[in-house]
C-alpha cells in the first residue's frame, strides 16, 4: 500500500506526513488495519524499541470541579457517582506512590481537581513531591493541576517537578462545544507556562466525544507544533450523569487507526495511550502497544481499570518490556531538545517551544493503580453485530459507594 510505505519511509526518518496522509490513515478500512498497525509498529520500535513506559496515577483531590468540561465526571453539576474527597496528605500520596513504583512504574503523575492551583495548593504539592522524592530520588514527578498562574509553572520546576500535564483535548475550532468555562487559548497558554520554566510538557487528546477525523488532525497537528514530548491518547469514558454519556462513538478498530495516525505524526514522540482503552480497545489492548509505547498502569481517577498485574502480564505475553529507571524515554535527540530547554530557563531564556509536551486539564481521563487487583473495566452483553457496540462495556466507578480509599 503506497500510502503506508510512505509514512513508514518518513517516520523512520523522524518526518511527519502531511494532513491529507494523516487524514488517510484515519480512513483506512477493517481489511487493511494489521497492515497499518505493522507500519506505525516499525516506527514504534525505530524510535523506542519494545520498551513500555508505565505511569502511575496518584489523585490528590476528587470531585467538586467548578469547570464545566461535558467529557468529565468531576465536572461542575456532574451527577455521576463518584468518590470525592480533599486533598490527600503527603505521607497518604506519596505511600500510593510507592505503590505504584513498586509495579514498575517510572513516573508518578500527580493530579487534583480543578480549574487551576492557588499558591496554597502549590505548597500543598511541594510537600507531596518532597515526600516522594524522599523514598525514591530517581522516580519522575508529573503535575496535573488544571490551569497555571504565573510563576507557579517556575514553583513546580524548584520543588522537583519532572513535567506538567495539560491535554489540549480536541480541535480549537471545536472547543467550545465541549467547555464553557475556559477556552483552547488558555489549555495552550499553560502548556506554554510550563515549557517556558524548563518542565516536560505532556498533552493529548481525548477521542470518541463526537469528532470528526478533521478534528482529530488538527489536534494532534496542534500538540506537534507545540512540541509535546509526551502525548496521551484518551478514549472517552461516557459517564453516566456527564453530558457525554450516550456518546458511544469508537470501536477497537477505530483506537488502533488513531493511534496509528498520532504515532505517525509523531514519530520520535512518547505516545501513550490513557483513559479509556480497556473500555474501547477491550481485547485488541495488545495491539495499541505495537503502536505506543507508554501507558498509564491499572486504575483510573474516577473509574477501574485492569488489575496492575493484569497490564504487566499483558505486557510480557505481547514481547515487550517495562521499561527502566535508568533508561531514557525519549530518543537522544529528542533528549537533547529538552534539556537544552531547560538550560535556556536557567540562564534566564524561555527556551524553546520544541520541548513542551502537555497533557490533561485536572480533571482528565488518567492512569492509576498498579499494585492492588482491581476488576476488569468491561463486562460483556450482547448486542446486534452490525451496530457500534455501547452496551458492550459497563463503566466500573472506582470505589463509589464503599469505603475503599483512594487509590485503593
Amino acid at each position: 500500500m503506497d500510502l503506508l510505505d510512505t509514512l513508514t519511509a518518513k517516520g523512520l526518518r523522524g518526518e511527519v506526513p502531511t494532513r491529507e496522509e494523516a487524514l488517510a490513515v484515519l480512513a483506512t478500512t477493517d481489511d487493511e488495519l494489521l497492515d497499518v498497525v505493522a507500519a506505525a509498529g516499525k516506527v514504534r520500535r525505530r524510535w523506542f524499541g519494545r520498551r513500555v513506559k508505565l505511569n502511575y496515577l496518584v489523585n490528590l483531590k476528587s470531585g467538586l470541579c467548578p469547570e464545566d468540561c461535558s467529557y468529565c465526571s468531576q465536572r461542575l453539576g456532574s451527577k455521576a457517582e463518584i468518590l470525592k474527597y480533599t486533598w490527600l496528605k503527603p505521607d497518604q500520596a506519596a505511600d500510593a506512590a510507592r505503590a505504584g513504583v513498586a509495579g514498575g512504574a517510572k513516573r508518578v503523575c500527580l493530579v487534583a481537581s480543578g480549574r487551576g492551583p492557588t499558591d496554597r495548593d502549590i505548597d500543598r504539592v511541594t510537600d507531596t513531591m518532597a515526600a516522594i522524592k524522599d523514598a525514591d530520588p530517581e522516580v519522575e514527578i508529573c503535575v496535573c493541576l488544571g490551569l497555571l498562574s504565573d510563576n507557579q509553572a517556575e514553583r513546580l520546576k524548584a520543588a522537583g517537578a519532572d513535567a506538567y500535564n495539560h491535554n489540549l483535548n480536541t480541535s480549537e475550532g471545536t472547543y467550545g462545544t465541549i467547555t464553557k468555562t475556559h477556552t483552547y487559548a488558555d489549555r495552550v497558554d499553560t502548556v506554554q507556562k510550563a515549557h517556558g520554566a524548563g518542565l516536560s510538557a505532556c498533552s493529548g487528546l481525548i477521542a470518541g466525544m463526537g469528532e470528526s477525523d478533521e478534528d482529530l488532525v488538527d489536534v494532534v497537528f496542534a500538540l506537534r507544533e507545540l512540541g509535546s514530548d509526551s502525548v496521551p491518547v484518551n478514549f472517552l469514558i461516557p459517564f453516566e450523569g456527564t453530558p457525554l454519556a450516550k456518546e458511544w462513538n469508537l470501536t477497537p478498530q477505530r483506537c488502533l487507526r488513531i493511534l496509528a495516525m498520532v504515532r505517525f505524526v509523531n514519530p520520535d514522540t512518547e505516545v501513550r495511550i490513557a483513559g479509556g482503552r480497556e473500555v474501547h480497545l477491550r481485547s485488541m489492548q495488545p495491539l495499541g502497544l505495537h503502536i505506543a509505547n507508554s501507558i498509564f498502569l491499572g486504575d483510573y481517577l474516577t473509574s477501574e481499570g485492569q488489575a496492575g498485574q493484569t497490564d504487566l502480564d499483558m505486557i510480557k505475553d505481547a514481547g515487550f518490556e517495562v521499561e527502566g529507571a535508568g533508561e531514557a524515554t525519549l530518543p537522544r535527540h529528542r533528549a537533547d531538545v529538552a534539556e537544552a530547554a531547560q538550560a535556556g530557563h536557567a540562564s534566564g531564556g524561555c527556551g524553546s517551544a520544541a520541548s513542551a509536551c502537555g497533557s490533561g486539564g485536572g480533571c482528565g481521563p488518567c492512569g492509576g493503580h498498579a499494585h492492588a487487583p482491581s476488576s476488569s473495566a468491561a463486562e460483556a452483553a450482547e448486542a446486534p453485530d452490525d451496530e457500534l457496540r455501547s452496551d458492550l462495556v459497563k463503566v466500573r466507578r472506582r470505589g463509589a459507594g464503599t469505603e475503599l480509599a483512594p487509590n485503593a
